[in-house]
């Protein structure tokens, strides 16, 4: 019961939490310089004053800011995202359109860090000061440090342009008949870059963390009981040590589900993957209001349910918390 009373705190938390980061992204994007009105009517080749305020009337933009709140608000508990100042769609549908594949994108990517940032830390773990683990550290440094779009422009160079293995931008090739499993394997064979170039910063932290996590556990009094027992080595490791290694990593991968949503920015655009990082650049770029506000409620809310699923995962993977609610 107490475990259930949990889980509802957290998720009137998170309403709360996504409530104030609509009102924050809200005031933050109408009060930056420029006008909307005057960038859709860019986008039309010029118009005069009058048109211009027209168009201020018609997307509602003639209104105080705290009016034009209140009626984002209205609309937003009746699921309604706005439409888009510059692609004339509602806000909802081009997020659709668009999530696929950034999900697609974002899990590949963390499913890769997370997995091969733990098999390096565990592997680093037996031997702390050997060279494979010292071999591990100095690539998790370079890889956390180097920049997305930086990891993207050189992979496309050397993998796309010099060796071109992989292809050099989008999602799956054009005016190709390749049947449903060949479009897969397509999908799969643009994917590569991008997700692996989105993961390595994760790999670098995940890999410091796991090994790190690891050493603790391995030092733990029950494990030098289970030593003591006579257990093989890989049994004390992956039996009775990950587990709670894991602890750590499982925690941080679900608060770091955001930061990969917002890396996905930089990497479809450097990769032209049409996802949702990419309709967010164009967004800033032509300053539609709307699709911003959109994307960020989105994202916010991503965030909020990974950080709530992980906090249910936790509590199922480590019998402490469980047992200190019953």
């Amino acid at each position: 019961m107490q475990a259930i009373t949990a889980v509802v705190r957290r998720i009137v938390y998170g309403i709360l939490l996504l409530l104030a980061v609509i009102v924050f992204n809200f005031i933050l994007i109408h009060l930056a310089p420029g006008d909307p009105a005057e960038t859709i009517a860019g986008e039309m080749g010029g118009a005069t004053e009058e048109i211009i305020q027209q168009i201020r009337v018609a997307y509602g933009l003639d209104k105080s800011l705290p009016e034009q709140l209140l009626n984002y608000l209205g609309h937003i508990v009746q699921g309604d995202l706005g439409s888009s100042f510059y692609f004339n769609s509602p806000v909802s549908e081009l997020i659709l359109e668009r999530l696929p594949a950034t999900l697609l994108l974002v899990f590949a990517a963390m499913i890769l860090a997370v997995v091969t940032g733990t098999v390096l830390g565990v592997v680093a773990s037996r031997n702390p000061h050997g060279l494979f683990s010292n071999a591990v550290t100095l690539v998790a440094l370079v890889g956390y440090a180097a920049p997305a779009f930086w990891l993207g422009l050189m992979a496309l160079i050397l993998f796309a342009s010099t060796m071109p293995i992989f292809p050099i931008s989008g999602m799956q090739s054009i005016g190709l008949d390749l049947g449903p499993f060949g479009q897969a394997v397509d999908v799969l064979h643009h994917l590569v870059l991008p997700a692996v170039t989105l993961a390595i910063i994760f790999v670098a932290i995940y890999s410091r963390l796991a090994r790190a996590s690891m050493l603790e556990v391995l030092g733990s009094d029950y494990i030098r009981t289970a030593r003591a027992k006579g257990l093989n080595e890989r049994t004390v490791i992956y039996k009775h040590a990950l587990r709670n290694a894991l602890l750590p990593v499982v925690t941080i991968a679900g608060i770091q589900f955001g930061q990969a949503f917002a890396g996905a920015v930089l990497v479809e655009t450097v990769f032209n993957w049409p996802g949702m990082g990419q309709l967010a650049f164009e967004s800033i770029l032509r300053r539609d209001h709307p699709t911003m506000l959109g994307i960020l409620f989105f994202s916010a809310l991503v965030v909020i349910i990974a950080n709530v699923l992980t906090d249910i995962f936790y509590r199922i993977i480590d019998p402490r918390i469980r047992a200190s609610n019953d």
